[in-house]
């Protein structure tokens, strides 16, 4: 009888802990824009379709834009849906997975908008210590890239990565988790601080 009262408790215990575990570390935000001469205001926006090659990436490359579009429309654009074509906005959406060993070293990466450049890196610091665990596990690095064209010009008027690491076969690493928190953490205080790179929790 105690066996049944108990076991409940310990799959409870366990559930909140594996929530835990799941959480997304911090994001590596840069953003491009214009937007102290030229003032960007909401319309209508479309995504552009990207044509990925294997069923899982196209899996994956919906849920990003679909997390893209959520937050364009917290900020106030509006889905133009199956007339896409007749949007003021057209935005493009790349995702980009890379696996790396801890310590390697990653090239920046440049963006610009409007012919302003700007380059950012990762920004993390790697710690020296002694392993008794064994070799650590190979990290993931998960990027976000999303530019915003008027369609009228295709003029470039805003631009933004947002990346985050995690340890490969973990939670955040995968795009179910890591689709959401780099749409918000990209979005956050749009248009935000141009060519300048935030660390969002």
């Amino acid at each position: 009888m105690a066996y049944y009262q108990i076991f409940p408790a310990m799959l409870l215990s366990l559930t909140g802990l594996s929530g835990c575990v799941a959480t997304v570390p911090p994001v590596e935000v840069t953003r491009f824009h214009n937007a102290t001469s030229e003032q960007i205001v909401p319309g209508s926006i479309s995504i552009e379709r990207v044509q990925l090659e294997g069923t899982s990436l196209n899996l994956e490359q919906a849920s990003y834009s679909a997390a893209v579009m959520r937050e364009l429309q917290r900020i106030g654009f509006t889905d133009q849906g199956a007339e896409g074509d007749q949007s003021i906005y057209i935005t493009r959406v790349t995702v980009e997975q890379n696996r790396f060993s801890p310590g390697a070293r990653r090239s920046p990466v440049s963006v610009g908008v409007g012919g302003s450049t700007g380059s950012y890196g990762s920004g993390v610091g790697v710690g020296i210590g002694i392993n008794l665990a064994g070799k650590p596990k190979d990290r993931v690095a998960t990027e976000l890239s999303v530019r915003i064209f008027r369609r009228s010009d295709g003029q470039a008027i805003w631009e933004g990565r947002s990346q985050v690491e995690a340890k490969a076969g973990s939670p955040a690493a995968q795009p179910g988790l890591a689709a959401s928190k780099l749409a918000e953490a990209l979005f956050r205080d749009f248009p935000g601080e141009s060519g300048t790179t935030i660390r969002v929790p």
